[in-house]
């Protein structure tokens, strides 16, 4: 191959029939007057040209799936090689996307802790040891007498595929039931599922209820749960409800309601061989990496779907002012609304009045503790006493009082009129989930940990800080020879952050609150990171926002990668970077 680019007859944009040659593995500085053409060039052109080309080295199959780029205006260019652009454009808004994510350091962080992870019991702290088969009995047993309990063998956790070959095993087996998906099924018919989604199948090895007498038969099927599924067993109960006779009328409503929503009744208990809390009788699954990813159903936080973050009430929207009374108005939720509102408002600050020694006439800052919380989040079981009046007259009566935030979140989902919707969401915002406090991932994931860490406060550290963390981490025996060449991978990517300017970025920071300077020199790291040789590498203006000392930085990156054995094309005006360079385009007017 050519050691140099030859382009003649470039005309994209303000391009005037340009010729010119480039010479290859070499650090090339495009620069010049604004508008003189040097992006053209750059982007419009040699990369244009370069993707085209590779677009259409593909099959047919494979370019249905991608856009191609029209061919650029010039006449032709030779010497090219596979090139990848590196441009200033505004980051990602997903809101999933972090830095350790773009960087692929969070999926190395992911490996580390499920091989590596010491884990704990997210109730009492107890790091986590085998369990016994006659502690899980004795666990079972503690269950009520007279609860029905399905004793399950899970053999398929959130996988893909028909699974015909498990089910005929498992007839063959002498098994007659299986849970699918949630739902039993007779094994005596035919079983269909969607080979493209993921599957639970879990086999149901004994029925049985809490009784005298039933420790034998319950130790035998536990252990044949535990060969069947290599090390656990699901026990799946029938929810236990007081006597209706002994119930009150309004926990009977509740529980009627409660049923009416509920799709299952019934509670499992996950057992582990492996992993369990003798302390709490908490048992974790198989550690695996995908309990560490917040994309992943069994890793993500069930409240806030991975995100960290929820949109909810913000007390600090409902009272804004908090130097006001509530008789003044500092409840700002109440102030809004039709007259009808308005006077239902009003009704409910009309209960809190003679409450205790609440003083309606008091700033809301200097309420006690417990009377914000009353105002904020209602009296829960304690009844106050409330009244309704309309044309001078009323009646008293006693009951809950609701709460401001409880009662905009009701009314915000039971609500049909988007005119009462977008009231209350002025008082909504995206807090921190109450479940992961904003670390995105379940409780179980949180309690594993690697050097008294866990992989959320890992994520929290800045670059250097995880650098000096990795640096000084620990590890003993068979653990350090597992993590050996993943922890050497994240040091390597760290290192990377670090000499682009980036070593102040925690690795949990979202993608989208990123400057495009920032999420530009996130892609060179990465793409540093990848190794690869021969490549054509187009940047725009790297340097914009850097200090000087991180510049420096910078240009030694942009050196490292050419001696790869890369072809390094950068656009720039920055006179450190065009004084390392080893050839100069200078875009000027020609006069």
């Amino acid at each position: 191959m050519s050691d140099k680019i030859i382009i003649k007859g470039a005309r994209e944009h303000n391009l005037k029939n340009i010729d010119l040659e480039i010479p290859r593995h070499k650090l090339v500085i495009i620069t010049g007057l604004s508008g003189s053409g040097k992006s053209s060039l750059a982007f419009d052109t040699i990369y244009a040209e370069g993707q085209r080309r590779y677009v259409e080295s593909l099959s047919a199959y494979a370019r249905q799936f991608l856009d191609q780029m029209e061919k650029p205006e010039v006449e032709y260019i030779e010497g090219l090689s596979p090139t990848i652009s590196i441009e200033q454009r505004k980051p990602g808004t997903n809101p999933r996307s972090t830095v350790g994510t773009v960087t692929e350091i969070y999926d190395y962080l992911r490996l580390l802790f499920a091989r590596v992870g010491t884990p704990y019991c997210y109730k009492c702290g107890r790091k986590i040891e085998p369990q016994t088969v006659e502690q899980m009995v004795d666990q079972v047993l503690e269950l009520p007498k007279g609860t029905k309990v399905e004793v399950l063998a899970p053999l398929v956790r959130g996988r893909k595929g028909e699974h015909q070959n498990l089910f005929d095993q498992v007839r063959r087996d002498g098994y007659v039931r299986v849970r699918v998906d949630g739902k039993v099924r007779d094994l005596g018919e035919e079983i269909s599922l969607n080979k493209r989604k993921k599957h639970n199948l879990e086999v149901v090895v004994d029925r049985l209820i809490i009784k005298p007498g039933i420790r034998s038969r319950l130790a035998d099927s536990l252990e044949t749960t535990l060969k069947l599924s290599s090390g656990l067993a699901l026990i799946v109960s029938e929810q236990k409800t007081e006597d209706r006779g002994q119930k009150t009328e309004k926990k009977a409503k509740a529980e009627k309601l409660q049923l009416a929503h509920s799709r299952v009744p019934f509670t499992e208990i996950l057992l582990s061989e492996q992993f369990s809390c003798s302390q709490c009788g908490i048992s974790y699954e198989e550690i695996a990496p995908r309990m560490f990813s917040f994309n992943s159903p069994y890793g993500a936080c069930p409240v806030c779907d991975g995100l960290g973050t929820k949109m909810e009430i913000d007390p600090d929207l409902v009272i804004p002012d908090k130097t006001k009374s509530l008789r003044a108005g500092a409840v700002e939720a109440w102030r809004r609304g039709g007259r009808q509102l308005r006077l239902y408002y009003r009704q409910m600050l009309r209960s809190l009045a003679g409450y205790g020694d609440l003083d309606l006439d008091t700033p809301f800052e200097d309420l006690s503790k417990g009377h914000r919380n009353l105002v904020l989040y209602g009296s829960e079981a304690e009844e106050i006493e409330s009244g309704r009046w309309g044309r001078g007259r009323g009646h008293r009566y006693r009951s809950e009082f609701e709460g401001v935030i409880p009662n905009l979140e009701r009314r915000f989902r039971e609500t049909e009129s988007d005119y009462v919707k977008e009231i209350i969401l002025q008082f909504m915002s995206f807090l921190p989930c109450s479940s992961c406090k904003g670390a995105r991932l379940r409780r179980e994931s949180l309690a594993i940990k690697v050097g008294d860490k866990s992989i959320a406060e890992v994520t929290a550290m800045s670059v250097r800080r995880a650098r000096e963390f990795f640096t000084g981490l620990k590890l003993s025996g068979e653990k350090k020879r597992i993590a050996r060449e993943v922890i050497k991978e994240i040091k390597e990517r760290l290192a990377f952050l670090n000499n682009v300017g980036l070593d102040y970025l925690t690795l949990d920071r979202a993608t989208g609150t990123l400057s495009s300077g920032e999420a530009e020199r996130i892609r060179l790291a990465t793409q540093i990171g990848s190794g690869l040789v021969g490549v054509l590498y187009v940047l725009d203006e790297p340097s914009i926002g850097l200090h000087q000392r991180d510049n420096r930085r910078l240009l030694n990156t942009l050196v490292r990668l050419r001696d790869l054995g890369n072809t390094v094309l950068v656009v720039e005006h920055d006179e450190e970077t065009i004084r390392i360079a080893d050839f100069i385009v200078d875009f000027g007017s020609g006069k």
